[in-house]
């Protein structure tokens, strides 16, 4: 496909000002910054949610809320990337709630050649199901904040400035959080394979 001489300028073009450019009507600058974003946010989902439909419709929904905010972006207050983390994540965990209602059969992942054995990969996937259960519990502030630190492996500076609180503010919903979950799974220790450790 030939890119029109406005999308080729558009390319190098910062995520502002496409967001910018497409709530003045830029149809073209939404398609440069969907085909940016996209993928990460993906991954993102992935991430947390280890279903590729869950995520696609994440990824679906956090972009349809970024055009919808469009005209009312104010420059300079935030990155698109951040906002856009804070929002998928806040979808993730809604999802994960929603999943605890009835069990999901398509979250387990279809095993790979060299893959660990069929058991290593049943406590595997019971682990992180109950992990992400027991994540779906906790106040929803404690559950970003631990999401982004341990399921998308970001520092604390970084989870400060999406969740927009102070690094200290983070590092205390990450101990609480922590301390809720290790309280939440202490009575499976014994079938999750954490007998002799913490989960």
């Amino acid at each position: 496909m030939n890119k029109t001489p406005n999308q080729g300028a558009l390319v190098d073009a910062p995520d502002e000002a496409l967001l910018i450019a497409y709530a003045n009507g830029d149809i073209a600058a939404a398609q440069v910054l969907a085909v940016r974003l996209a993928p990460r946010i993906m991954a993102q989902a992935i991430r947390m949610l280890q279903n590729h439909a869950e995520a696609e419709d994440v990824t679906q929904d956090a972009l349809m809320r970024l055009w919808k905010i469009a005209p009312d972006w104010r420059q300079g207050e935030a990155q698109i990337t951040t906002w856009l983390y804070r929002v998928v994540v806040n979808l993730c965990t809604d999802h994960l709630r929603k999943r605890r209602r009835g069990v999901a059969l398509d979250t387990v992942a279809e095993p790979e050649s060299g893959a660990p054995s069929v058991a290593q990969q049943m406590q595997d996937d019971t682990r992180m199901t109950a992990l992400r259960d027991a994540l779906a519990d906790l106040p929803e502030r404690q559950a970003q904040a631990v999401a982004l630190r341990h399921l998308e492996e970001l520092g604390n500076p970084e989870i400060a400035q999406i969740m927009d609180i102070s690094v200290e503010a983070v590092e205390s919903l990450i101990a609480r959080g922590k301390r809720a979950l290790a309280q939440s799974l202490a009575p499976r220790k014994a079938e999750l394979g954490f007998e002799n450790d913490e989960p």
